[in-house]
């Protein structure tokens, strides 16, 4: 946090590299971590986190895009880099430039990558110049990307394309948060498939790849399954999606993330006045009010407008009248102490209260994903 910011990000270094401990603990000896720090690392800074677990000895990370990737390579972060969704042709020069790995997400995919690569020479003083790394894609029940895990002579295919290096192959499973017998039957039948894919490819004699399939849930869930790499996103930020959720795993995991913003403004509000946009809150007697330097396009939703809540010393305030772009407002009629430039805490502690990612999330109607990975560019993000 600088003195100058209107509102800011505290990333909390201690509590990350707990959760990565906690994480590996989870996913066994034998298998590395390979963080999601897509979407500027839900909210949290890219950038920020790689670097913290970089220097703590993490090697592998996956990612969106190919531009996020080129993001992490410009600011120096090095070992594996695995793009999770599509690049267009016009990116695989990137790909080899900042050598990436790139999904090969179908079969058709996989052949256009090949082909480019046979073409050109990237330049990159990294090696490897003439062929793009790449993890398979398989899918083994969600319906998404990669090619279906019943097909095992197009998957094998891939191996053959002269100019790829298949270093993985992955699966995502889409039910592995539930606890319900039928989603445990699913999750189950999903690595079932994906054990049998890999089963087949070593009895051809291919070998020598990193498989993955579990995630926040997979792992919190499902610890008994031991694969090479496990990609944990949510989990690693100290939250779950939902507040109701719950896990199979005894863990101690720790939010990492608190978000803050500046009172800019105090005033009294008389009883029977209106105030915001919409003159959505009306005084039912004379309020005291904030007005608060942090808006829908900091990342707070819209949603919270007179049912949101902030933490002002150490006392839960409600949020007044709707969210604006810049600003909103709280009552802080019971806060009588409060001055400007005093911090408004949406996520994190201020005294003995906490508001967690998951509570922002209860009141908007949507996940901790989505409120993390909605946290405005603008926000100051500072390791504390």
């Amino acid at each position: 946090m600088r003195e100058t910011d209107r509102a800011w990000i505290s990333i909390n270094r201690e509590n990350l590299l707990h959760n990565t401990k906690e994480l590996q603990r989870l996913s066994g000896a034998g298998c590395a971590l390979m963080p999601a720090v897509k979407a500027n690392a839900y909210g949290h800074g890219d950038v920020l986190v790689s670097r913290i677990l970089q220097d703590a000895g993490i090697r592998n990370y996956c990612v969106a895009s190919v531009d996020e990737g080129i993001r992490l390579r410009q600011a120096g972060i090095s070992g594996q880099i695995l793009i999770l969704g599509y690049t267009h042709p016009d990116g695989f020069a990137e790909l080899m430039h900042y050598s990436l790995t790139q999904t090969a997400v179908d079969l058709d995919y996989a052949g256009r990558l090949s082909a480019y690569a046979g073409k050109v020479n990237c330049g990159s003083t990294a090696g490897n110049c003439d062929t793009i790394a790449v993890h398979v894609g398989v899918d083994t029940g969600m319906h998404r990307l990669g090619i279906p895990y019943d097909r095992l002579e197009l998957i094998e295919k891939v191996w053959k394309l002269q100019n790829l290096r298949v270093t993985g192959m992955f699966s995502h499973l889409c039910v592995s948060d539930g606890l319900t017998d039928a989603e445990d039957k699913y999750t189950r039948e999903q690595i079932q498939r994906f054990d049998r894919v890999t089963d087949y490819l070593h009895k051809k004699g291919i070998r020598g790849f990193k498989c993955h399939i579990q995630g926040s849930y997979g792992l919190l869930n499902y610890p008994e399954y031991s694969y090479d790499l496990s990609r944990p996103g949510i989990a690693l930020y100290g939250c779950l999606s939902s507040a109701d959720d719950r896990v199979r795993t005894a863990n101690r995991l720790k939010p990492v993330l608190s978000l803050k913003a500046r009172v800019a403004s105090i005033k009294e509000l008389p009883g029977g006045e209106s105030a915001g946009y919409g003159l959505t809150y009306t005084a039912d007697s004379a309020r005291r009010i904030a007005i608060v330097s942090a808006g829908y396009a900091d990342g707070i939703p819209r949603s919270l407008s007179n049912c949101g809540e902030a933490l002002i010393r150490g006392r839960k305030v409600p949020i007044i009248g709707r969210i604006c772009m810049d600003q909103l407002t709280l009552d802080v009629t019971d806060v009588p102490e409060i001055l400007p430039d005093d911090e408004a805490v949406f996520i994190g502690k201020s005294g003995r209260f906490r508001l967690t990612a998951e509570d922002m999330a209860e009141k908007a109607g949507t996940i901790t994903n989505e409120i993390l990975s909605r946290l405005g560019s603008r926000l100051h993000r500072t390791a504390v």
